[in-house]
């Protein structure tokens, strides 16, 4: 969708070029200036009518990015969950093992060596 500031600005920009031209062939420099001012602010009000629609297409895209790093980041919660507990039932004494020592890095972290 187009942000009707670049619509305006476009007509503004149009508009003053038209009234430039217009005071140039009438030898008008005060209607050739205004000309050249009203285009001066057509074409920057376009400018911030397209500095808008970039930010909302990177907003959208930043959400859609965001959504599937998500989706992928719990597929791979389920699948490493899955493989664990296969592991784990293949092997149940060592997996004891490493949770045992998993816990006593944790309590020596945790409490430390008095």
């Amino acid at each position: 969708m187009v942000d009707t500031d670049r619509i305006v600005g476009a007509a503004k920009e149009f508009g003053g070029k038209v009234q430039g031209a217009a005071g140039d062939l009438a030898g008008s420099s005060r209607t050739s200036a205004e000309g050249r001012y009203r285009e001066a602010e057509g074409r920057a009000q376009d400018i911030y009518g397209q500095a808008k629609d970039t930010l909302r297409d990177v907003a959208d895209n930043v959400s859609d990015y965001a959504g599937d790093a998500y989706e992928r980041g719990g597929t791979y919660l389920r699948d490493g969950s899955r493989v664990v507990g296969h592991r784990v039932e293949e092997n149940p004494f060592i997996a004891l093992v490493i949770a045992g020592a998993v816990g006593y890095g944790l309590a020596l972290l945790l409490h430390g060596r008095r």
